[in-house]
């Protein structure tokens, strides 16, 4: 279905809708884990002495977000006692999940890596855990705040998500950088874990907010899920109380993928997920070993926070505005493949600043340049996810695709060290090999670009 053409400003009007807001704050409540789980822990590590390798490893935690489509289904159907009763289904469990981050941040601020590491991964796997877990209910609670046929909404909605997810992300790594060097030079010799405890703060003042976001009552989606458990019961034609709980269990945990298939049909949906697992792998490669590649060509934690936070950030929100503009009217596919195409070409820079060394000038360009592919890329792979996802299992569909498009990120991208390493440390080439990991998702998805049903505007 198409909607009629908009002009600029109707377009960008669409982002003065107060449900954007709320957009907002759940896409910065996303992005604020990986600065804990990501740059901080990494650059904790090294600093702590340990290798490329092991900092590369060590981002295995990660891999949970490649599986939180399992217990999805678990999240859309039933609700933490007490807690979703007094704030809702989805802010129920988003709640619970900001807790243990929080306590696992406590443990952290007393833990001294290289005598306690095992213990300190734990708590990381806690953190990654609890992070994905609460991801599955933002991502329903974001697309439930717009109607499934808003396309142009959706597509806005997609980009303030982004916008959100790294203002948490570059916003709380300007903060954690800048925290950790500041109580490094006033003399405090556990400055990492000083700053955990700021980041802490940080999460509290989130969730203070998140009370202010509604929760619609979705009574037809309950409906629709008990259909589906009486299709399942009729093929097994028996009523029987093993039977009944195969039933609920299969509608639960299976319906969903079922339903994903049977829309799509099953060429066209394994297209869609063999370009979503590889789309943004070159992207992660990049991003996973970045801060170790600004800290050994020189660059100090305040010149990072500056020009890869701080710079970044700002870059980062004004083009995924435009991003999001872009997929309104041009459409989510079109978008994809400019910002993947970008997204590779970008990573060469990364190569010429390894080759020229150390230059604030060259670092300023390719985090600039990288943001804006990254920006792109992410906010048309949001709303293209989004777009497919049946409103009656969002959490299971949405969590389904997403942990996959993660499943390449993170599985893969932890022997991104051991690649560095491998290759003696020669950066170069191995940001012209992260260059070319980004051509296979753009074949998949030129081959299944004129089949995919979803609501576009193009």
């Amino acid at each position: 279905m198409k909607e009629q053409k908009q002009t600029w400003l109707q377009s960008i009007l669409v982002y003065k809708d107060l449900r954007m807001l709320k957009i907002l704050l759940l896409g910065a409540m996303s992005g604020f884990p990986w600065v804990l789980i990501a740059s901080s822990l990494s650059l904790w590590l090294k600093e702590e002495g340990l290798s490329r390798s092991t900092v590369g490893w060590a981002g295995l935690i990660f891999s949970v977000y490649a599986f939180n489509y399992l217990w999805a289904p678990i999240i859309d159907r039933f609700q933490i006692p007490v807690i979703s009763k007094k704030f809702g289904h989805r802010k129920g469990w988003i709640f619970l999940m900001q807790i243990l981050i929080l306590l696992s941040l406590i443990v952290w601020s007393l833990v001294n890596p290289s005598e306690n590491l095992a213990l300190l991964i734990s708590f990381g796997l806690i953190i990654a855990t609890a992070s994905a877990t609460q991801d599955i209910t933002i991502d329903a609670l974001r697309i439930e705040q717009i109607n499934e046929k808003e396309g142009r909404a959706m597509a806005a909605g997609a980009a303030i998500a982004v916008v959100g997810w790294w203002t948490g992300y570059k916003l709380g790594g300007v903060v954690a950088l800048f925290s950790a060097e500041y109580f490094e030079k006033i003399g405090i010799i556990n400055y990492w874990q000083a700053t955990f405890l700021v980041m802490g703060i940080i999460i509290i003042l989130m969730n203070i907010g998140l009370t202010f976001v509604s929760e619609s009552i979705e009574t037809n989606k309950i409906s629709k899920q008990i259909e589906t458990d009486k299709m399942i019961s009729k093929k097994i034609g028996s009523s029987h109380f093993l039977a009944k709980f195969f039933v609920y269990v299969t509608g639960t945990m299976i319906g969903p993928i079922i339903i994903f298939f049977k829309k799509n049909g099953f060429a066209i949906a394994a297209g869609i997920l063999a370009f979503v697992f590889l789309f943004k792998i070159g992207e992660a490669f990049l991003g996973r070993m970045s801060i170790i590649f600004y800290k050994e060509i020189g660059f100090s934690k305040g010149e990072i926070a500056i020009y890869s936070k701080g710079l970044g950030w700002i870059t980062t929100v004004l083009f995924t505005l435009l991003g999001g503009l872009m997929a309104m009217r041009a459409g989510t596919i079109k978008t994809m493949f400019f910002a993947g195409g970008l997204m590779a070409l970008t990573n060469l820079l990364f190569a010429f600043l390894a080759w020229y060394g150390k230059s604030e000038l060259l670092f300023a360009i390719a985090v600039i340049t990288d943001d804006i592919s990254a920006a792109f890329a992410t906010v048309a792979f949001v709303a293209f996810i989004s777009l497919l996802v049946d409103r009656t299992y969002t959490a299971t569909q949405y969590a389904l695709l997403a942990s996959l498009g993660t499943a390449g990120r993170t599985t893969l991208a932890s022997s991104s060290g051991a690649l560095v390493d491998w290759l003696h440390g020669d950066w170069g080439t191995f940001f012209i090999l992260t260059t070319i990991m980004v051509i296979p998702s753009l074949i998949c998805l030129w081959l299944i670009k004129d089949k995919i049903k979803i609501f576009t505007n193009s």
